[in-house]
């Protein structure tokens, strides 16, 4: 038993991973965020290109015509710039904002709205060459993750061989071509290269994203002594609780004590459900409940009230009906007026006491 009770075979608590979390221990791939960042700025290039390079065009054409070098005027070349200036920033607006919104997409999707403040802590011990030689070659994660990093190089590499294999002819004759279809050329060459290697980094990211979830999940794997432990942490020791059960049992058994004995009458479930009625003509409004129960304190009303001689009468849907309605301390609402007066009314008779009947109010 104790020796399973020291193997790790039990998924972690909430507590253990929001501890983990604010450790920042959470997976993470960064190559996640820089593989969708190069597709999305070939996407919002595609799409944003044909505006950028017409105000680029005119930005350059307005600094260095002919009539602006001629009547050279820093004002007025200022005013000029700044209003060519502005041209080229809303043409670049929809490319920023987009790299923006998916830089921070691509990390709310691995680790949600994350706020670490222990990672803004400075850390000296990082800006040391040994300690970052240590990270490479100390141990076998570290290792495996800077082979990784060569095998992805290695990958991306080929990638973009690939890319440019077929073109090879052209691109050793481009310097026979115009100036326009070499400059094509050397875009639809860049664009295939980037291309490939953005959805390939991107596939080899979210593997090793989701190795770095199973990775995490074992390690915060616990003991069932650690589960325990942990519980007992967050739910307090069982001990503890009974005995405040017990007291919070005994402080409501001595008001039962003290208010049943007030009661005129007791309503029943019979055995489910207890209330007990008390009704003073010159100082209430309508019967009040004193005290109820439910099984084992419903048992404690009805023993207090044959003890102190209170009648005891069953009816049911009444009883069932003012416990879960009418809290203790408050007067039974106007629809049980007509059924509790009834109730009181033949007490008094059986009693003997010299009552009037609740008002019906």
């Amino acid at each position: 038993m104790a020796e399973n009770d020291g193997d790790k075979t039990e998924a972690p608590t909430p507590r253990r991973r929001q501890e983990a979390r604010e450790q920042g221990n959470i997976a993470r791939s960064p190559d996640v965020t820089s593989a969708a960042l190069l597709l999305a700025v070939l996407m919002l290039l595609s799409m944003t290109g044909p505006r950028l390079a017409d105000a680029l065009k005119v930005l350059v054409a307005q600094m260095f015509s002919a009539a602006s070098l001629h009547d050279f005027n820093a004002q007025d070349l200022f005013h000029s710039v700044s209003h060519s200036a502005a041209q080229v920033g809303w043409a670049m607006a929809p490319l920023l904002i987009g790299i923006f919104v998916v830089a921070i997409v691509a990390n709310v999707i691995q680790v949600g709205f994350y706020f670490s403040p222990e990672r803004l802590a400075p850390n000296l011990a990082a800006l040391s060459p040994f300690k970052g030689w240590s990270k490479i070659f100390g141990g076998g994660l570290r290792l495996g993750q800077f082979l990784l990093n060569i095998l992805k190089i290695i990958v991306l590499g080929l990638v973009a061989y690939s890319a440019i294999k077929d073109r090879l002819p052209l691109i050793l004759n481009a310097q026979g071509l115009r100036f326009e279809n070499c400059f094509l050329l050397g875009a639809a060459t860049f664009y295939a290269i980037v291309l490939r290697m953005g959805i390939t980094l991107l596939i080899i990211a979210i593997i090793e994203y989701g190795y770095q979830r199973y990775r995490i999940e074992q390690e915060l794997k616990m003991t069932k002594q650690e589960v325990r432990e942990e519980m007992r942490r967050m739910e307090g020791d069982p001990k503890i609780k009974q005995r405040r059960r017990q007291l919070a049992l005994q402080a409501h058994q001595r008001r039962l004590k003290k208010e049943v004995p007030k009661a005129d009458v007791v309503v029943t479930n019979p055995t489910e459900f207890a209330v007990a009625l008390q009704y003073d003509q010159a100082t209430m409004h309508a019967p009040r409940v004193v005290a109820k129960g439910q099984g084992y304190i419903a048992q404690r009303i009805r023993e207090i009230a044959i003890e102190h001689g209170i009648p005891i009468l069953e009816r049911k849907p009444l009883a069932r009906a003012l416990y879960k309605m009418v809290q203790v301390g408050q007067e039974i609402p106007e629809q049980f007026y007509s059924a509790v007066a009834e109730i009181l009314a033949y007490v008094y008779e059986l009693s003997g006491k010299l009552r009037k009947q609740p008002a019906r109010v």
